[in-house]
């Protein structure tokens, strides 16, 4: 059914509609689906090319690279159009798909990675901002919810794609097998997709001195996971925690902050839902590391690894549909509840996983997984709506743009404190599986205060 007012899928979906909204949808599934491809064949990469030490370098680079790259696009549709700047980032991620596909060496695989995840940043962003140029107003609503779904799409084709070529030994075909879907993708855009600019009334200004603060605080805290020192591993957190707090300064200053007014005081409800929204991504990144501690210490093969890593990601999409449409006092307690059962799940992962517990087989690690996940989604899309309804006047669409930005400089320092901590806890040395024993233990057991301290922030506003 649809109204004057809503668009009917039959209208997204069919015609120069439903190629349109390929291409946007397809944005989106590119940056999706290449996290869960990596994320399931790092353990064999590593095993190929070395550089375990490095591990969490993969995610922390492709997701900085992919603020960045979300920050700029605006700015480069601004000048060279729409369907240029669709073009361009697909071949910007393609070249970095190449690039990883060649890797003979770490160094050369982050690289790859880096230039990836720019790409497929600029892609990610474009393709929730130009739903409004490229779709009547009626159909804007049903092409937000088509474009999100690709999230949960990608949990089931990556680990697949991913999976089936690391137990065939040939991950870098994994690599390969994304850059049809990138052609199709880009015919798709050079066709159907119109070369004009976002309706704006100003032209997209860069802050690249505060992004690039924000990227460099986390990569501070991934250069010094590489010492063996204690004192420069806390060094490095500290710096980075630092150029964090500097960023902030410079924002509340500047004539056109990336948050909106109060997002850097806890004493402000934007403050305690951005921190919330920080601490619950922090701790759902740990699962970088699942199909490296399942294969290491439990034996399951790469498809199944990557499947079972995937089970966060399906709590979350499960705990999200339970908590909607909730009375109000049901999501005031979901808030609380929500944040809890992550921790809780995170904290049984630091006893399963290692298998302190004899016993318990793997299959109790299943419950875990999804329990993480699970107990983010019970709060996310309330705390999501508490933002846009906490902004102040005026400032709504920086406030629903910060949110992007909050989550995935969650998930890079998420990812580089995971790298830290694994590599301090011996990981890499010793390594094997009483090095993944010990790094398992740490990891999920610090990973599970983050979202335990999200509790705090949940006051009602």
């Amino acid at each position: 059914m649809s109204s004057p007012e809503t668009g009917s899928w039959a209208e997204l979906l069919r015609g120069r509609n439903g190629l349109r909204s390929l291409a946007l949808a397809g944005g989106v599934a590119l940056h999706a689906t290449n996290i869960f491809i990596v994320t399931t064949i790092l353990p064999t990469v590593v095993r190929d090319i070395g550089g375990l030490e490095y591990y969490a370098w993969n995610t922390t680079l492709f997701v900085v690279a992919s603020i960045l790259g979300s920050a700029v696009s605006s700015a480069v549709i601004d000048r060279l159009g729409l369907r240029t700047t669709f073009l361009l980032a697909m071949a910007v991620f393609a070249w970095g798909t190449v690039m990883c596909a060649l890797a003979g060496v770490m160094p050369v695989l982050l690289a790859g990675r880096t230039v990836q995840g720019f790409g497929g940043g600029m892609l990610l962003s474009m393709s929730y901002s130009s739903v409004r140029a490229v779709f009547a107003p009626a159909l804007w609503s049903r092409a937000m919810v088509l474009i999100s779904s690709m999230w949960g799409v990608s949990t089931l084709s990556g680990p697949a794609v991913g999976g089936i070529f690391a137990e065939l030994g040939q991950w870098r075909l994994a690599f390969w097998s994304v850059l049809p879907a990138v052609a199709g993708l880009a015919l798709i855009v050079f066709t159907q997709v119109a070369p004009g600019r976002l309706a704006s009334a100003a032209k997209h200004r860069v802050p690249l001195g505060r992004i690039g603060t924000l990227a460099l605080s986390v990569l501070v805290v991934s250069v010094a996971s590489l010492s063996p020192w204690v004192w420069v591993q806390l060094a490095g957190v500290i710096a980075g925690g630092l150029l964090a707090v500097l960023m902030a300064r410079f924002d509340s200053a500047s004539s056109a902050p990336l948050f909106p007014t109060g997002s850097y005081s806890l004493r402000q409800p934007l403050g305690r839902l951005y921190a919330a929204i920080c601490l619950l991504s922090l701790g759902v990144t740990s699962e970088v590391y699942v199909p490296y501690f399942l294969q290491t210490l439990h034996g399951l093969l790469p498809l199944m690894a990557g499947y079972w890593a995937a089970l966060m990601s399906a709590g979350w999409t499960l705990g999200a549909f339970v908590s909607s449409g909730r009375s109000p006092a049901m999501v005031e307690r979901l808030l609380r509840i929500g944040p809890l059962v992550s921790a809780f799940a995170l904290a049984a992962l630091a006893v399963l996983i290692p298998g302190f517990v004899p016993g318990l087989g793997a299959n109790w690690i299943v419950p875990a997984l999804v329990g993480v996940g699970f107990g983010i989604g019970l709060c996310w899309p309330n705390l999501l709506t508490r933002v846009f309804t906490s902004a102040p006047k005026g400032q709504e669409n920086t406030a629903s743009a910060a949110i992007t930005t909050v989550q995935l400089y969650a998930m890079a320092m998420g990812a580089a404190m995971a790298g830290l901590l694994t590599n301090a806890a011996g990981m890499a040395n010793p390594g094997g599986p009483e090095g993944a024993r010990q790094a398992a233990w740490v990891l999920f057991l610090v990973f599970a205060l983050a979202p335990g301290l999200a509790v705090l922030t949940n006051k009602k506003s």
